[in-house]
């Protein structure tokens, strides 16, 4: 006993070990690595959609669907990440604007999606795959938009 304390002082004990921030194991699955990306890309200008014109088609018909995926289909549509203890590697399929020059809205996808996944999850990024699977036509939009409302009505 040290001169300073008092015999009837209670005896605090520390209990564990080190910060408790690191006690324990967060684990972060594929899926929410897939929504943060799908939405870092969709905020770069020069991006017009995420996936294939396929998935996008499909996309569309199960969001009118009631129970059909909705927004959680939307938002990962064209990603697909693989998620470790410390690291991830995506890969992203974009549809680029007509126009824009694609290694520029590349580079900017690939910088946006590495700072968000990294900031929101402390996973490394080890890699951004990017496949541009088409471009957006100005005339497309008022094509494509009246395709999919005559066959879902």
């Amino acid at each position: 006993m040290n001169e300073s304390s008092h015999p009837d002082d209670p005896i605090v004990t520390k209990r564990g070990g080190g910060d408790p921030a690191s006690r324990g194991k967060t684990t972060i699955a594929d899926g929410v690595v897939e929504k943060i990306a799908g939405l870092a890309a969709r905020d770069v200008v020069g991006v017009h959609a995420m996936g294939s014109g396929f998935s996008r088609t499909l996309g569309a018909v199960r969001d009118r669907v009631p129970g059909g995926g909705g927004a959680k289909s939307g938002v990962t549509r064209g990603v697909k990440a693989e998620v470790g203890e410390v690291q991830t590697a995506l890969d992203l399929e974009i549809v680029v604007e007509y126009g824009v020059s694609i290694s520029d809205v590349a580079g900017a996808v690939r910088e946006n999606v590495i700072a968000a996944v990294e900031r929101m999850t402390g996973l490394e990024v080890v890699e951004v795959n990017i496949a541009v699977s088409d471009v957006k036509l100005p005339e497309e939009e008022d094509e494509e938009q009246e395709q999919q409302e005559s066959r879902l009505q």
